[in-house]
This record gives structure tokens, C-alpha cells and sequence, in this order.
């Protein structure tokens, strides 16, 4: 008698990824395949307020491409995951300030008042982690740190991001504040916000190394070891997603667009004119260096309690052995 197959999971953060690509294409419908197995979405289940439980899920049959903060917090803990491909997509890092301000420049904002958003509540406070990474990672341009600044704890408005850094910058309770992506464009636009700092597209990847550059997609070692040739098929699935997007630039900014509940003129502008072609899944020694990075970012500043050992984590066979399969869809 053959064996029931467990059930499988994904699950994706709302930004940019080829795992998205491939669900908004069709390729990942939860319906069975030929051979009997469904991977659903996370996103059917009841939702989590916290999206760290999430990866609870990661300890029996799921996978999931999004933040790099969560996946590294869960991998800390000791969840049983592999990093099995990263994705590096480069979006708008900004220090804005309002139009008044007397801040023009990097080195303006030495002794001012920079927002940092926080969440008690949140297993690990990944858009603190993320704003500041931001901060001082634009900061180091002009040889800064947060010694030369003042950083001001904000409750994080959980209805939208970067809400309540906006209001504590009108109100006079900041100078500046940090905004990433098209949601944080987006805020920027609504405050008519002077821009002091965009790191976001900073020749040197190690200034644009944050929360989202790279996002890792993982698998649950169980899974892995146990399904090698399920692991393979939904690999390939998101692989050609990212080579389907790099031939259909109009199509993918529709897709991310309606991932990110933006507007396509603000995905256009929030992740730049190569998004198309910067949702390809690779290993590459430029990407692993960034999730190593920050790793050692969120350990340093107490977001985690023990290091990740990114070369045991990743396991590169999965996509190796893809590059002498064949596509299972044409670009």
C-alpha cells in the first residue's frame, strides 16, 4: 500500500519574488499534480497576526521565500530549514525629511532625531531590524554611526507600515525617518518628503544588504531529505518564474503590483527599471555574502540570540542538479 503523501506548504512575503511570480501565473493553484501532490498556500489558513509563527510550519513540510529577518530567527531557534536559492532585488532604501528642514545631506543628520519603528509584540521585530540596517548603513557613508544620532523609538502603526513614523514626523517628534520599497515610496509621496539619502540602489551591495537583499527561499530539512524530488519540482517552478519574468517586463510589474497592493507606477519607481530581471534564484557568492552580513547585523544588535552558519545552512545540490534538467516552462 503506498504511503499518503503529507501535506505541503508555501508561504511568501507580500514583495517581490519569482515564488510570487509563479503563484500569480498560475503554477502554484494548490491543486494536485499528475502524480498526486499539492503544495497550498499558508495564506488559506487562519491568519497569523504574527508572521514569525509562520515558520512553525517550517519544522514538518513548507516552503517560503520572503524577509531574510524571520527565516534567520527561526534557523537561530534551531528550525530544521535550508536556504535551496536567494533572490536579490534591489528597492528604494530612503532617509526622507520634510520640505522645511534645514537636513539636505547625510552628514546633515548628525545630532538629529531619526525614527526607529518598534513592535513588542512581534517574535522578532524584523521592520526595527530592517529601518535600522537602513539607517546605519547610510549613515556609514559619511563615516556616522548611531553614536552621531539620536534614534527615536516609535509604536509601529500594525495597520500600515511606516504610518506612525509619518505622524511622528509631523508632529515635530523626528527629523527623519527611513521608508524601503513601494509601500514606503509611497509614504515619502504623501509627505512630499525631501529625500536626504536613497541607498537603495548604491553601487556597493554592501550599503543596499538589508532585509530584503537577498531574500532567501527555503525548504524544511524534513522535506528535503525526505522529498528530494518534490524540493526539485517546486525549485524549478520559481526558477522559471524568475525566467519568465526577465521576457515579460509588463506583465511582472502587474504581478507585483497586485502583490504588493501598489500601484504599478510605484513598483516601476520603488524597484526600479531591471525589476523584471532581478527575480532570478541563484547561490551567488555577492548574495550569500549579504545573508551572511546580516546575519551578523541582527546577532550584533541583539535580534538574535545565536549566529546562523550560512555555509550549513544552505544546501546548494537542489539547484545545481536543476541547471541539467529541463525547464518545465518556456520563457
Amino acid at each position: 500500500m503506498t504511503q499518503a503523501l503529507p501535506q505541503f506548504w508555501y508561504e511568501r512575503s507580500p514583495v517581490p519574488t519569482p515564488l510570487s511570480i509563479a503563484v500569480h501565473l498560475g503554477w502554484l493553484n494548490g491543486e494536485p499534480s499528475a502524480d498526486g501532490v499539492a503544495i497550498r498556500s499558508l495564506r488559506t489558513r487562519q491568519p497569523m497576526a504574527d508572521a514569525t509563527q509562520q515558520l512553525e510550519y517550517m519544522l514538518s513540510h513548507a516552503f517560503r521565500q520572503g524577509s531574510s529577518a524571520p527565516a534567520l530567527w527561526a534557523r537561530a531557534r534551531g528550525a530544521d530549514t535550508r536556504v535551496i536559492g536567494l533572490t536579490w532585488t534591489d528597492e528604494v532604501q530612503q532617509i526622507v525629511t520634510l520640505q522645511q528642514s534645514h537636513i539636505r545631506t547625510i552628514g546633515d543628520l548628525r545630532g538629529q532625531r531619526i525614527a526607529i519603528p518598534r513592535c513588542d509584540a512581534d517574535q522578532i521585530d524584523m521592520f526595527r531590524a530592517t529601518t535600522l540596517r537602513g539607517v546605519l548603513n547610510a549613515l556609514s557613508l559619511e563615516g556616522l554611526d548611531d553614536g552621531d544620532v539620536t534614534l527615536v523609538e516609535v509604536a509601529r502603526d500594525q495597520r500600515r507600515l511606516y504610518l506612525a513614523e509619518a505622524h511622528a514626523l509631523l508632529a515635530g517628534q523626528v527629523d527623519a525617518i527611513y521608508v524601503r520599497g513601494s509601500a514606503g515610496l509611497e509614504i515619502a509621496q504623501m509627505l512630499n518628503a525631501l529625500v536626504v539619502a536613497d541607498i537603495g540602489f548604491h553601487p556597493d551591495p554592501a550599503i543596499r544588504n538589508n532585509n530584503g537583499t537577498p531574500r532567501p527561499l527555503t525548504v524544511s530539512g524534513a522535506t528535503l531529505r525526505e522529498f528530494p524530488d518534490i524540493v526539485s519540482g517546486f525549485l524549478q517552478l520559481v526558477v522559471d518564474a524568475g525566467n519568465w519574468a526577465a521576457s515579460h517586463p509588463l506583465e511582472t510589474i502587474r504581478y507585483i503590483a497586485n502583490e504588493t497592493g501598489s500601484a504599478p507606477q510605484l513598483v516601476r519607481a520603488a524597484y526600479g527599471p531591471q525589476l523584471h530581471r532581478k527575480l532570478r534564484v541563484d547561490l551567488a557568492p555577492e548574495s550569500l555574502a549579504g545573508l551572511a552580513s546580516f546575519n551578523d547585523f541582527l546577532l550584533a544588535r541583539g535580534f538574535l540570540d545565536n549566529s546562523v552558519d550560512i555555509a550549513q545552512w544552505v544546501d546548494h545540490r537542489p539547484l545545481q542538479e536543476l541547471r541539467t534538467a529541463p525547464s518545465l516552462h518556456s520563457a
